[in-house]
């Protein structure tokens, strides 16, 4: 491995023994700890209105409505912008971007101090609403990033950790929004916290991160991924955990303040739990993904997920808030566990693909790995958008019952839906799946496919 001017290095092979203990392992670590952090503070920017909505009382003037509005248009940017945040990472380099991505999040923040006050009108607040968003793009460039820096009989752990160690980025800034509220402080310290976090991060990534040549140009990796139905099949699937997390992650304080009478000082005491035990387990997900095969651990998962919300159905018509904290807590958990595996389950796809299409070795390898990057900025773009729905669902919900239960009997069929691509695309063995030809090749194709 060499690394030249601007900190890029020439040379990679993870999936080289030798070369993994001796320098790949150390690399991919440094990179990964530093990644994560700026990615954390990202997604702290991005659920920034999910816990500012919390300080807006009736002398701010707006709805329930208008708050999940709000939401939903900050949860929408972020969607959307992890798609040029993908291509981003083979146009200037993953640490250059890093380093660039977290510069920028200084534009929201110091936007939404500004106008956080009484008297500002509703399309300001969704005005700078629309700059957070940009907090949720480096998701999209970090995985993708990381995903070029270590083998894959290590992915499922580390981007589960990648991943996991950014969400935990909003239960964090729940938890200080806590204190500060507790204080009696207003959202402006809240914002005066992050701005010189936020300088931290870009100049850390500037100091300790490497960009790799292996990555640097191929823009036409994310079209070929884009043009691959299994691009789309796993956002659909991505849909089902990460949305439900970052959607659930927005709307949960605004339900419980306006469903369950809780004061925003009582919301914030519940609101950070679920997306810090979500965030926490995501590298678990992959864990168990490596272990027992992510398209298994997706599968059960969702069927968990379904018969959680199921509940919450029933905690949402009584009324129970007991019943109703506990379950949506689960349910983050579960949204976590499912965010693990699913993008345990990307690499392995794509180098299955590689395999069938008659490649091996060291080539099916890069083609998989390829692929795979590109194809994670996508599906996380995509599966963001479920936060989208998510919120929009619950803004519906409430204006045509006053209550979120419409909300969760669309989010239990979502799921059913979720259940049943898993199992029929990935889990299903048709008769013309084993019909991949005779010898070593095939042999490793079919034990790849069984491991996605």
């Amino acid at each position: 491995m060499k690394a030249r001017g601007g900190r890029w290095i020439e040379y990679r092979d993870p999936e080289n023994e030798t070369f993994w203990k001796e320098t790949g392992r150390r690399t991919a670590r440094r990179n990964l700890f530093f990644s994560v952090l700026s990615e954390h503070i990202g997604f702290s920017v991005w659920t920034l209105w999910s816990v500012l909505v919390l300080f807006m009382g009736p002398e701010y003037g707006l709805s329930p409505a208008d708050k999940f509005l709000l939401t939903s248009v900050v949860t929408l940017v972020g969607a959307v912008v992890r798609v040029p945040y993908t291509f981003a990472v083979a146009v200037f380099g993953g640490r250059n971007w890093t380093v660039v991505s977290a510069s920028m999040l200084l534009v929201p923040t110091l936007a939404a101090f500004v106008v956080m006050e009484p008297g500002t009108s509703f399309s300001t607040f969704l005005l700078v609403g629309l700059l957070a968003g940009i907090g949720g793009g480096n998701f999209a460039s970090s995985m993708t990033n990381i995903n070029a820096f270590f083998p894959l009989r290590e992915k499922g752990w580390a981007l589960g950790l990648n991943a996991g160690g950014g969400n935990v980025g909003v239960p964090v800034i729940q938890l200080v929004a806590l204190a500060i509220i507790g204080a009696s402080g207003g959202p402006r310290v809240l914002l005066g916290i992050y701005i010189p976090l936020i300088l931290v991060a870009a100049v850390l990534a500037a100091r300790f991160m490497d960009n790799l040549t292996t990555v640097k140009n191929d823009t036409g990796a994310a079209k070929d991924a884009a043009r691959d139905a299994h691009t789309w099949i796993m956002s659909v699937l991505y849909v089902g955990t990460f949305g439900s997390f970052i959607g659930y992650s927005f709307a949960f304080g605004q339900v419980l303040t306006t469903q369950f009478g809780r004061t925003p000082l009582q919301a914030a005491y519940l609101t950070f739990i679920g997306p810090l035990l979500g965030s926490l387990v995501r590298p678990l997900g992959g864990r168990l993904a490596d272990r027992y095969g992510g398209s298994r651990i997706t599968l059960w998962n969702f069927v968990a997920m379904a018969a959680a919300t199921a509940v919450l159905v029933v905690a949402s018509m009584e009324r129970s808030l007991a019943l109703f904290v506990t379950v949506f807590v689960a349910l983050f958990v579960l949204s976590g566990l499912g965010n693990g595996s699913t993008f345990k389950m990307i690499p392995h796809i794509f180098h299955s693909k590689a395999l069938a299409r008659g490649l091996t070795g060291e080539e099916a390898v890069l083609h998989g790995r390829r692929l795979s990057g590109a194809a994670m900025g996508l599906i996380g773009a995509v599966g963001g958008l479920g936060g989208v729905g998510i919120n929009l669902a619950f803004r519906q919900s409430f204006l045509s019952s006053g209550s979120g239960t419409g909300a969760f009997v669309a989010f239990l069929a979502c799921y059913a839906v979720c259940i049943a691509v898993t199992w029929s695309v990935y889990l299903r063995r048709p008769a013309g799946r084993s019909g991949t030809g005779a010898g070593p090749a095939a042999e490793e194709t079919r034990r790849s496919y069984a491991e996605v």
